[in-house]
Parts: structure tokens; C-alpha cells; sequence
């Protein structure tokens, strides 16, 4: 059972969790054991709410393919063990990032203190590049 917050949870039938060979260098050992780990999250299959899947669809994410289906690889520890639980970290923080609401941004307008700063920085500035010209005698 993977948690996601306190409502929300991925019961382990869900995701699909294949060890595979990884790829690199390693030496020999890299030929004969299958570390790595490939993870398959198929979303619209999932139980999770709704909210979560029409926002984890609408991702442009490159780990999210046309049909809805998670993969990731993991494949940066030596043992199987530890790339399991860092593909199962990586998904539950991939769909953690879809439940965050960012804050609508109100417009605003420069204070007048601020224009009158930023007109005196101007002519001070056109100013000491006016001195800066041939001198007339």
C-alpha cells in the first residue's frame, strides 16, 4: 500500500514492478543480476480520485505516456531492494506534485514612490552618460 496523503492511498495491485538488468557500467555483475526496476502506473485504471487523475493526464510529462500509464526506472542503487523504494518514492512524489493549488496571482500596479525612483535612476543615469561626450571649449 503506497501512501499518498492521509485520504489517499495505492493499493500494491495497482503498480506493476518488473526487475530488469541495468544498463552502465558495473563490471560483471552488471550482466548477471536484474537491480534495476521498472515501474508501470497505469492512472486511469487506478482508484485514486479524480481531481488526481485529471490533473496527473494533464501533465506534459515525459515519464507519463499518451495512454496514461506511469513508467519509471530506477536504476541508481545496486540492490533491487533500493530501487523499488525509489521508484515507489518517485511516484508518490509525482503524484504529490499534482495535488499541491497554486495561489491565483492578483495583479498589481507600481506604487507611485516607486515610478519616481525609477524616472530619477533614468535621468541620473542619461545624465552621467551626457558627461561621458567630447568636450567643447
Amino acid at each position: 500500500m503506497l501512501q499518498i496523503s492521509n485520504t489517499v492511498q495505492i493499493p500494491d495491485a495497482e503498480i506493476e514492478l518488473n526487475a530488469i538488468r541495468a544498463q552502465g557500467a558495473g563490471g560483471q555483475n552488471v550482466n548477471k543480476v536484474s537491480s534495476a526496476v521498472h515501474l508501470r502506473f497505469d492512472i486511469r485504471a487506478s482508484s485514486l480520485p479524480e481531481f488526481y487523475k485529471e490533473r496527473l493526464l494533464a501533465l506534459s510529462d515525459q515519464r507519463i505516456s499518451s495512454d496514461g500509464v506511469v513508467v519509471i526506472k530506477a536504476q541508481q542503487y545496486r540492490t533491487q531492494e533500493q530501487n523499488r523504494e525509489d521508484a515507489l518514492n518517485r511516484l508518490a512524489e509525482l503524484i504529490r506534485s499534482v495535488a499541491k493549488v497554486e495561489k491565483k496571482r492578483k495583479a498589481t500596479r507600481p506604487t507611485l514612490g516607486s515610478k519616481t525612483r525609477r524616472l530619477e535612476g533614468k535621468s541620473k543615469r542619461g545624465a552621467i552618460k551626457a558627461g561621458r561626450g567630447k568636450v567643447d571649449y
